[in-house]
């Protein structure tokens, strides 16, 4: 199975088509890879927030646009958002109840395989909405087990051990692993009425650390998330760390 992934992922680079628009404006890798370091918080109650659709995140020194971003590893290696078909579906959503957007940063992000060479997003976001998640906790450890194990059985590859993280608005759960050679980092997130995933591109060739993982997966939840009457609603807060249950 390993080595029919590391094959997509060469079929990929060399099948590549554009990526979404120019470099972000201003800021270099540093804007995009940069984030404040964790901090304590325990996730609020229920505020009763419901989202109506997905937005494309909106993000310092980034261009985003809805899809893939023009590349993907193939063989069942891109990462999604399942284990998690059981919880309601959203009531009112306008047909964007669920999305995959990917984001750029300047300088743009390069993968070599053989001979070919693709750019890649910085990240790519997966994110499902719901009715309610009664228990983001249990419904993101759901959703991380399952889609890890699947994709595990098609060639990716866990390295070191996840972290949770938790904020006020959501519970975030990060890891390093390996897609066809290339180190990624994952994230997957829930809050009351949202699941998402996010796979953060190697800069640099190697793993994004997890804590800022975590930080800019809170921030494009933040921005992608829209409730009744326009605007996000799951706010800026600091993610707090803990060790791996």
């Amino acid at each position: 199975m390993r080595n029919r992934g590391i094959a997509a992922a060469v079929l990929a680079l060399g099948a590549l088509v554009a990526g979404c628009g120019s470099g972000g404006a201003g800021g270099g890798a540093a804007t995009v890879t940069a984030a404040a370091a964790p901090k304590a918080e325990k996730l609020g109650p229920d505020p009763g927030t419901r989202y109506t659709r997905v937005d494309v995140p909106k993000l310092d020194g980034m261009t985003c646009a809805k899809g893939e971003g023009g590349f993907h590893f193939g063989s069942d290696l891109d990462m999604n958002v399942f284990g998690v078909d059981g919880l309601p579906a959203p009531a009112g959503a306008d047909g964007d109840d669920h999305t995959d957007a990917s984001c750029f940063g300047n300088p743009r992000l390069r993968l070599s395989s053989g001979a070919h060479t693709a750019t890649v997003p910085h990240f790519t976001a997966r994110t499902k909405l719901f009715a309610a998640v009664a228990d983001p906790r249990a419904a993101l450890e759901e959703s991380f087990e399952h889609t890890m194990k699947l994709s595990a059985g098609y060639g990716r590859e866990r390295v070191g051990e996840a972290r949770l993280f938790t904020t006020r608005a959501l519970v975030v759960k990060c890891q390093h692993n390996v897609a066809a050679t290339f180190p990624m980092t994952t994230c997957f997130w829930a809050n009351y009425g949202a699941v998402g995933s996010i796979d953060f591109f190697p800069a640099g060739g190697e793993h994004l650390p997890l804590d800022q993982a975590a930080a800019r997966t809170q921030a494009v939840a933040a921005s992608a998330l829209a409730a009744p009457g326009g605007g996000a609603s799951a706010g800026p807060a600091s993610p707090s760390s803990s060790p791996r249950p």
